[in-house]
C-alpha cells in the first residue's frame, strides 16, 4: 500500500499514516526500513496487517517518489521565523 503520514511522534517513536475516510494507520519506529523516522506528509509504501487494536503499518519504507516532494504539506512559499 502507499499512502502519506499524518503525524509522527518523535518522542514517541511512533505515529499514524492517512487512512482516507478510514481509521488512521499506525506506524512504530521499529517497522520502519532504512530510515529512523518519518516526517508529515511524506509518502511511504508499506503492509497493512490488522490486530485487536486497529490497523498497523508494517515494512514502511519512503516511496520512490522524487525525493525533492518528500516531506512537503503544502504550497505555502517557505518564510524564515515566521510558523505556519
Amino acid at each position: 500500500m502507499q499512502t502519506v503520514v499524518k503525524k509522527w511522534f518523535r518522542d514517541k517513536e511512533s505515529g499514524f499514516l492517512d487512512n482516507g475516510n478510514g481509521p488512521d494507520i499506525m506506524v512504530r519506529k521499529a517497522d520502519l526500513v532504512n530510515c529512523a523516522f518519518l516526517k508529515v506528509g511524506v509518502t511511504v509504501e508499506f503492509e497493512c496487517h490488522a490486530d485487536k487494536r486497529g490497523l498497523i503499518a508494517k515494512k514502511v519504507k519512503l516511496s520512490n517518489q522524487k525525493r525533492s516532494q518528500q516531506g512537503i504539506r503544502d504550497n505555502k512559499p517557505y518564510r524564515p521565523g515566521v510558523m505556519t
